[in-house]
């Protein structure tokens, strides 16, 4: 038993240790942003990578929510006469919550690897540390750029996920299963509002800073050569979802809490 709690004591400390490298290292790249020189054309090249790299399977991943959604919500609404709901809860499914987080799974997965394999690299081979020796920032010059661009692509992608997530939805509802595709459309109006496109947009902003500064910090704290960079990746990925899943509840909780629905 001492065994035991000895062994959960240290994971316990480690695992506090992390989530406060995390902080910091979120916290340093939030003060750095605003500091010249504020490269753009870096920037403007991570958005590019990031979208190139991410927007087709998100596309794909939540055009197949749309049509699994479709199904049970289908479904469940036929059973209660209710088809005209259809629409409604189609578009709360999709945009408060499957839109941002199919985009930013995704982002982990593809940008997130390349992100943490790249800035892990580095790390093992030194070259971090020869920054630091001839006193550039690896923070803000490495790490800055990445947490910038794919905020931003998130945030631009999360609307177009959106899209292709609703058209699976009327994909299933309308073409496969002959509702009436003007009932459908008019439901999106019924339950939705224009601030639970913002939340999607906040999320997708937020879930892609998350993802971004976890795949860094993996990338930074790499050892052990190509074998602890391979574990880095797989990790970050999984420390990633979990994240996201935990910022997500936070943002629906507080968002619930602040806006009223639709219909009172």
């Amino acid at each position: 038993m001492a065994a035991i709690a000895k062994a959960v004591s240290g994971k316990a400390s480690s695992t506090v240790d992390e989530l406060g490298r995390i902080f910091g290292l979120m916290f340093a790249v939030l003060v750095r942003i605003p500091r010249r020189p504020w490269r753009p054309r870096a920037i403007a090249e991570q958005v590019w990578f990031v979208a190139s790299v991410t927007l087709f399977p998100a596309l794909l991943l939540t055009l197949s929510f749309g049509l699994v959604i479709g199904l049970q919500v289908y479904n469940i609404t036929r059973q209660f006469g209710a088809e005209s709901a259809q629409g409604a809860a189609m578009v709360l499914a999709i945009v408060r919550e499957a839109g941002p987080l199919g985009t930013t799974f995704m982002l982990a997965a593809a940008a997130g690897t390349a992100i943490t394999a790249d800035i892990g690299s580095r790390t093992v081979r030194d070259e971090i540390a020869a920054m630091q020796v001839m006193s550039v920032d690896p923070i803000h010059r490495v790490v800055v750029p990445r947490v910038v661009g794919a905020s931003i692509a998130a945030g631009l992608m999360t609307g177009i996920v959106i899209m292709g997530g609703l058209a699976g939805g009327f994909l299933y509802s309308v073409v496969l299963k002959g509702s009436n595709a003007g009932a459908y459309l008019d439901g999106f109006s019924t339950l939705a509002q224009m601030p639970d496109l913002y939340l999607a947009l906040a999320k997708g902003m937020v879930f892609g800073v998350v993802a971004a500064v976890i795949a860094a910090w993996r990338g930074l704290y790499a050892k052990g050569g190509a074998g602890g960079v391979g574990y880095a990746v797989n990790t970050g990925v999984v420390m990633t979802i979990l994240a996201l899943v935990v910022v997500n509840l936070i943002m629906t909780f507080g968002y619930l809490a602040i806006v009223p629905d639709a219909i009172q």
